[in-house]
């Protein structure tokens, strides 16, 4: 199993209901392929940089989990078949990002404390 990071852009258009269930849509879809889950953060509505589909700003999250290489390319094309996805990337992390976002996880608790 691999390690990976995927970002993506809702339309800030959306009403909450319908983005927690959309980001729930996608959890659920890689937990019933047999991803671990490690992380789930919400960064809220944001700015962006250029205009995405006459849209200047959109709601970001971010997925950090574990799963065999199969998966994504169909994770992935239930992205492009979702209207309320702007934009989404998928990485794989390698041992330094893997680090990197521990250290982040860690930094964002001590924050919110």
């Amino acid at each position: 199993m691999n390690h990976y990071e995927t970002v993506f852009i809702l339309n800030p258009v959306l009403s909450d209901t319908q983005i927690k269930e959309t980001v729930k849509k996608f959890e659920d879809y890689l937990v019933s392929k047999g991803a671990e889950m490690i992380a789930k953060e919400d960064w809220g509505l944001k700015k962006l940089a250029y205009t995405i589909q006459n849209k200047k700003s959109g709601f970001y999250h971010l997925f950090e989990y574990k799963v065999a290489g199969e998966v994504i390319a169909p994770f992935e094309l239930e992205f492009r078949r979702d209207d309320s996805v702007m934009r989404y990337l998928t990485v794989k992390l390698d041992k330094h990002a893997i680090a990197w976002a521990e250290k982040r996880r860690e930094r964002n608790k001590a924050t919110k404390k």
